[in-house]
Formats: structure tokens, C-alpha cells, sequence
């Protein structure tokens, strides 16, 4: 402790007083007395603990922040100091100076902190004191592991289904999830069979995870709650929440077929459709005329149809003629809804790949394809006039409507050749939930080729730039491959150590 003298005009003058205890010769004060007898008769740091206790949590390593809050802090820190400092009841009264940490044995399960504090006494006089507190740690459980360890960690459940062949959809989920952080809240996630399964600590952050997908993506939810416990004392319930989404059966380039009652409230559409993308609405087009519709979730659930051919079956089909429609063609259309302006209509004739060279005739059908192909092209597409559908509204309609051969979308040749020329990358949530979801590559891959073909499909989705990607010669490349610019390509954050020596 040192005492630390006002300037007054007898220090200028250099007049002295006796203390009044000692009789020592000092400079004159408010206190009249020496710096020893002032150290033995006042203690200003009476009233502050030289002992506290801290709570730590070895299971996610967090310091309790009274009253219920748990902080992660690192030793030595700025933010354990000010942990440490807000513990002293007594800081209040005195001036804190300076505070710093002690050294002490890394595995003693102690900190001390070096405390400066100045304190007026007697009149005026400032003291200023050092001393040391201590700080022992005690091992806490927080709420959240304790409810990990208990196996009850989780309140609320959100289980997102889709019976579907195929899992395009869920890769589309996952990405809008990342671009709006919707899974912040989230203390897992698990993949099933058929879908994913959310888990939240409390039923407000599950809800708005429904909410999110419900904007997305047309789904069907049901909910429900469990009963876990009760208090007669006080009257609280404890619940489980679990909230059941169906997303719809369908995915983009399924072919559908609508029921009659349906077809007329689209604009007497075709019954035959193609399913043009899946977001918060079904998007829909008739290859005959054109025309495009979109179904809302409440539409659907109210007449649901399923698909009658899934992209698993699409065949590879050679263009040997086309001819575009005109527009006197067009006006004998029965359709009455909105024309795509993206597509053109025309006939064309086309043989299977694997019957390309045999004495075959070619089969004629009506494509929306007539902007982007011509002879010679390869086309994916449905043989419909040979396939075995099992669908109650595709039985009532008339053979003569029902197309042989339902074309797709165009084939840019050899898949491994788009891959190598791929330059860009999606990111994950986990990567056991990316291989939960792909039992098999080729639906992953099929969504990728999805983002390449489709400009509007990838606007919700953020594109990286992959930077391990070796360059591929542009001369093996097709020119008309579709390929996604590097003006779309967001660059991959990496946060790396920075050797603060080289600065």
C-alpha cells in the first residue's frame, strides 16, 4: 500500500508534521499520518472477497456466467478477467486501477488475478492497494449437456418425409437451409430412410424451421405432443413437440398425370405434364402447347397425384428431324392458361440411341425442347407408349392423347467430361448427413447437372469456387456445354492462423 499526496501549498513550501501516531516527520495531509500507520489502521480493500469460486463445464468447455448463462472463455483472457472481475461484489466502492492475471500451475484448478484499487479515506487522502484473488474452479454441468448426457436433450422434433425415388429434393433443402442459416438453432441432425430428422431445444425454434420450409417447398404438416412429465404442485406440463412434414412426391423432370378435375381449374392444361422445378409452388408444362401452370401446396393436397415416370427411367433418344410449329398451329390448341415464353413448341422425330443404325422408323412426338435442339442431338426423354403405369387417372385417359415418346431435356454428352470441367462446389451441413442422404452418387450428381442446365433453379443456391479444381484445356471442353460463370461463384471463405512473428 502507498499513499498517494494531494498538492497542496505546504508540499510547496516543503513545511513537514509529525504523524499523529509515530510522530515520524511526513509531509503534511488530511490524515496526519505516515504511510506504515495508515497501511495497519485502513484496509480499503475491506469488503472484497480474496476468494471466489467459478463454475466450469467440461463437457462443451463454457464458464457459468451468473445467473444462467455459460460464456466461452480461454485462459488468460479478456473475457475470463472480465468473468473473474464481475464475481467481486465489493469493486463498487473503490476505484479498479489495474487487474491482470497471476501465474499459477496449469492443472492446479486455480486463478489468481492481480487487483490495483485506489480508495479515498479520512478527509480526502487516496490510498491506492494491491492484492491477489483467487479463483478456484469447480466442475458444472450445463443445462445442455446434462440434457445430452440424460438423453433427453432435445424438446421439440422436426421430421421432414418425401416418398419419392429419388433425393434431388433434400440436396435442394440443404442448400437453401445453408444460403438462410435456417439450421443456427439446431442441436442435430439425422438422416432416415426417407427424409431428415431436426432436433431443437424448445418448440419456438422448431416452428420457425417449419415456417421456413413451408415457404420453400409445398409440404403437408401435422403435429403433435407428448407428455413427459408433471407437476401437481405447481400445474407444468412437460411436452415433447414433434411436427411431421411431407414434402410432395414429385421432383423436377418427373412426368405426372393430372385428374380431370384438376386439368380444368389449370386452364385445360394436357393431363400429361412435365414437372418443370419443385419450389414453393409445383411448376408445370405441357410439352404439346406450352403451357405452363403452377400448382400450390393447397391445391395439390387437396386432388394429390403421383408421378408416372421418375427421371431414374429417362432413355436416350437421337433427334433425326424437327420442325418448330407456327403460329397458325398454335391457335388449335385447346389450353387456355399462360404460354411459356422460354420454350418453343415443334414436332419432332426421334429413334432410341440403342436403336440408332437398325431398320427402326422413327417415332414422331411434340416436344417444348424446339428452342435448343436440332438433328442429330441427343435427348433424354420417357417412353410412355411402353411403359407399364400404374395410375388411376392415367387408365381413364384416351390412348389416342397419350404420347409414345415424352422428350425432357437435352444430353450434353458424357457425364465424367462435365465433371472434370466443373469448377465450382456446394457446401454441406455435415458430411455424414451428405452421405446419409446419397446411397447413390448419381442423384447428387443429377442435381449438380440440374444447377448447370437451369439458371433460375440455382438463384437460391450458393455457388463456391473450387479452388483445388485443376484446370481443364478448354479445347476438350463443348462449347455448348452449359456452364455456370465465375460471376456467379461465391469465393470460399478459409480462416487460417496468422503467424503474428511475420507482421
Amino acid at each position: 500500500m502507498e499513499y498517494i499526496s494531494p498538492e497542496n501549498e505546504a508540499a510547496l513550501t516543503g513545511a513537514r508534521v509529525l504523524c499523529c501516531q509515530c510522530a515520524v516527520p511526513i509531509e503534511p495531509n488530511p490524515s496526519n499520518m505516515c504511510v506504515a500507520c495508515l497501511r495497519t489502521d485502513i484496509d480499503i480493500s475491506e469488503g472484497i472477497p480474496k476468494q471466489a469460486t467459478i463454475f466450469f463445464c467440461r463437457g462443451c468447455e463454457r464458464y457459468l456466467q451468473p445467473p444462467a448463462e455459460w460464456v466461452v472463455a480461454a485462459l488468460e483472457s479478456r473475457e475470463l478477467l472480465a468473468l473473474c472481475l464481475k464475481k467481486l461484489k465489493g469493486l463498487g466502492r473503490v476505484k479498479l486501477v489495474d487487474a491482470c492475471f497471476a501465474w499459477t500451475e496449469p492443472h492446479s484448478k486455480r486463478i489468481k488475478v492481480k487487483i490495483t484499487i485506489q480508495g479515498e479515506v479520512m478527509g480526502g487522502a487516496v490510498l491506492q492497494q494491491t492484492f491477489i484473488v483467487e479463483y478456484s474452479i469447480q466442475h458444472q454441468m450445463c443445462d445442455a449437456c446434462h440434457r445430452s448426457e440424460a438423453q433427453d436433450y432435445w424438446r421439440a422434433l422436426v421430421q421432414v418425409r418425401q416418398r419419392a425415388n429419388n433425393r434431388k429434393t433434400f440436396y435442394y433443402l440443404e442448400q437453401l437451409i445453408l444460403k438462410h442459416k435456417a439450421h443456427e438453432n439446431t442441436l442435430g441432425i439425422k438422416p432416415k430412410h426417407d427424409g431428415l430428422d431436426f432436433f431443437y431445444a424448445t418448440e419456438n425454434h422448431a416452428r420457425k424451421m417449419v415456417d421456413f420450409i413451408q415457404s420453400v417447398l409445398p409440404i403437408k404438416c401435422t403435429h403433435s405432443k407428448k407428455l413427459i412429465s408433471h407437476d401437481i404442485h405447481s400445474n407444468i406440463y412437460n411436452y415433447k413437440f414433434t411436427f411431421s412434414l411431407e414434402i410432395v412426391p414429385l421432383s423436377k423432370d418427373s412426368v405426372v398425370c393430372l385428374p380431370k378435375k384438376l386439368t380444368q381449374q389449370l386452364g385445360a392444361i394436357s393431363p400429361i405434364c412435365l414437372v418443370n422445378r419443385v419450389t414453393s409452388t409445383i411448376h408445370l408444362i405441357d410439352a404439346r402447347t406450352g403451357q405452363v401452370c403452377e400448382v400450390s401446396s393447397t391445391v395439390y393436397w387437396r386432388n394429390p397425384f403421383s408421378p408416372i415416370c421418375n427421371p431414374k427411367q429417362l432413355v436416350e433418344y437421337i433427334v433425326m428431324d424437327i420442325e418448330v410449329l407456327k403460329e397458325h398451329e398454335k391457335k388449335s390448341f385447346p389450353g387456355q392458361g399462360m404460354v411459356s415464353s422460354k420454350h418453343v413448341v415443334a414436332d419432332v422425330w426421334v429413334v432410341k440411341a440403342s436403336e440408332l443404325g437398325l431398320d427402326v422408323n422413327p417415332v414422331h412426338t411434340r416436344t417444348h425442347l424446339g428452342h435448343i435442339l436440332k438433328p442429330g442431338d441427343t435427348v433424354l426423354g420417357y417412353n410412355i407408349g411402353d411403359s407399364n403405369v400404374n395410375d388411376s387417372n392415367f387408365d381413364k385417359l384416351d390412348r389416342d392423347t397419350i404420347p409414345d415418346v415424352f422428350l425432357v431435356k437435352k444430353y450434353y454428352g458424357e457425364r465424367s467430361a462435365r465433371r472434370r470441367a466443373r469448377a465450382w462446389k456446394l457446401k454441406h451441413m455435415a458430411e455424414e448427413l451428405h452421405e446419409g442422404l446419397s446411397s447413390t452418387n448419381e442423384d447428387y450428381n443429377d442435381f449438380l447437372d440440374d444447377l448447370e442446365e437451369d439458371p433460375a433453379f440455382r438463384q437460391n443456391v450458393n455457388i463456391f469456387k473450387d479452388e483445388n479444381k485443376i484446370p481443364v484445356d478448354t479445347d476438350e471442353i463443348d462449347p455448348s456445354l452449359p456452364r455456370i460463370t465465375l460471376a456467379e461463384m461465391l469465393d470460399d471463405m478459409v480462416i487460417e492462423d496468422v503467424d503474428m512473428t511475420e507482421v
